[in-house]
């Protein structure tokens, strides 16, 4: 590859990738998976607080709600989830999280249209005919579901477990203060890692095909990033611009979410396109 070439491959690439968002209706594709995401995020964090339940009654240990909901909505401006988390703590106290439940069912089913709606957008990004019958579409989207909250679940009870260890470790080593430290660092850092893998994850399984590591990771690199920039800009603009209550009243702490997932999920198909435009560029004219 040619290294002084690379910010005009860059550039044309954004723009490609850009314009092909516009000529596919991104937008109208940006508010389907937002309305999607809106609709299967409770179920989901039912899901996963029903999951943490039955590992608890299966392994005796216990994982703060606290802290599942933290790892669903740390990533948020506070602006826009402190009405969300609000009512689903008012759910959470009136709902059965069983998973053998009908509600259960139904919050892991509602959980999968979310996923299968950034699968369809994939699909379309990435210029892939998808050949996978409906049924196992549906069992990825299913699988996914799962593995989110089973991924959510295990960086949540490292979170508990690890400075535990550390402090036993620190009473065999008090010369090394640092190890009493180390666990503010590692949960950054899982922190940051958890949206990566997640984005990965769905650039990896949910097209109609499955491509290379190194093909994908650049839109991801890209989602991640625009990800972390939008939501610094969107807390900023909730908080110092926009007038939601005065527009919306009572229903202003939803719009804001609405708002903010359209965004993501903009920033999401546009991560796609662009590696699109990447496979495209590499195909010999």
């Amino acid at each position: 590859m040619n290294y002084r070439k690379f910010p005009q491959v860059l550039v044309k690439s954004l723009w490609l990738a850009l314009k092909r968002f516009n000529d596919k209706n991104g937008w109208v594709m940006s508010s389907h998976i937002a309305m999607s995401m809106m609709l299967a995020l409770f179920p989901f964090v039912l899901f996963t607080v029903a999951l943490s339940g039955a590992v608890a009654n299966v392994f005796s240990s216990d994982v703060a709600l606290e802290d599942l909901v933290d790892l669903v909505f740390g990533s948020w401006p506070e602006a826009v989830s402190t009405p969300i988390v609000t009512e689903l703590y008012a759910v959470l106290e009136t709902s059965s999280t069983g998973l053998a439940t009908f509600g259960g069912l139904l919050a892991l089913y509602f959980a999968s249209n979310g996923v299968n709606a950034v699968r369809v957008a994939m699909v379309q990004a990435y210029h892939d005919t998808d050949t996978r019958p409906f049924w196992l579409s549906r069992v990825i989207c299913f699988g996914l579901v799962i593995l989110g909250g089973i991924g959510i679940l295990l960086v949540a009870t490292f979170e508990v477990i690890l400075p535990l260890y550390l402090r036993y470790l620190a009473g065999f080593f008090p010369e090394m203060p640092v190890l009493l430290s180390l666990p503010l660092g590692i949960n950054t850092l899982l922190a940051a890692l958890l949206p990566l893998v997640a984005v990965l994850i769905c650039h990896l399984l949910l097209p109609g095909r499955i491509h290379r590591v190194r093909t994908i990771l650049p839109g991801t690199l890209l989602t991640v990033a625009l990800w972390w920039a939008a939501g610094n800009g969107f807390a900023y603009y909730v908080g110092s611009i926009a007038q939601y209550s005065a527009t919306y009243a009572g229903l202003a702490g939803a719009m804001a979410a609405m708002i903010f997932l359209y965004v993501n999920a903009a920033i999401l198909i546009l991560g796609a396109e662009f590696n699109g435009v990447l496979i495209d560029l590499k195909r010999p004219v």
